[in-house]
């Protein structure tokens, strides 16, 4: 199943209706990392206890980390062509695992109600266009950007500090590689 988020266009009336897929970290790759004790880069993943709540978006099941709980910062490396954008970043998951993002057809409950930059990428992995997203607004501005078909995959970033978030498709659009 996938969401439909709509889009009114400046010049019509009508809305279109784009069906989208949210895209987590991948599961068995994340397991790999982990128990490999090694990143993308081969560094060695660092383990924090979370002290407090509010201020540790985990990458693998899109949602903050609750106090107590243990987490890895690794670098990951993004699911978009090789090229001048690709690029490995740092991802906060859990330490241990967990069962990922269980929601692929809706916006993170989590992000909604967040600032976030989205980017919108072209199919040769380049940046085609960003956007700064007021809290409320992810889906309205996520429908802008699938609404053209030039753009290939959208990503939710931190504003502040620019840290790749998770990914979003069309429906039936496979990941590249």
């Amino acid at each position: 199943m996938t969401s439909t988020v709509s889009s009114t266009s400046a010049t019509t009336s009508s809305a279109s209706s784009i069906r989208f897929r949210v895209e987590a970290l991948d599961q068995a790759r994340l397991r790999a990392m982990l128990t490999a004790g090694a990143d993308a880069r081969g560094n060695p993943p660092e383990y924090h206890q979370v002290t407090e709540a509010g201020g540790t978006p985990l990458r693998c099941c899109l949602r903050e980390a609750e106090s107590g709980e243990r987490v890895a910062l690794l670098g990951w490396p993004l699911d978009l062509p090789d090229g001048p954008y690709a690029e490995i970043g740092p991802v906060f998951v859990h330490a241990d695992g967990c069962a990922g993002y269980s929601e692929p057809e809706r916006y993170p409950a989590g992000f909604v109600d967040r600032v976030q930059v989205q980017r919108a990428y072209d199919h040769q992995g380049r940046i085609l266009d960003s956007r700064w997203v007021q809290p409320g607004a992810a889906e309205q501005s996520l429908a802008g950007f699938l609404a053209r078909p030039e753009v290939a995959v959208v990503h939710s970033r931190n504003p502040m500090h620019g840290c790749y978030m998770f990914a979003v498709r069309r429906s039936g659009q496979p990941a590249p590689g």
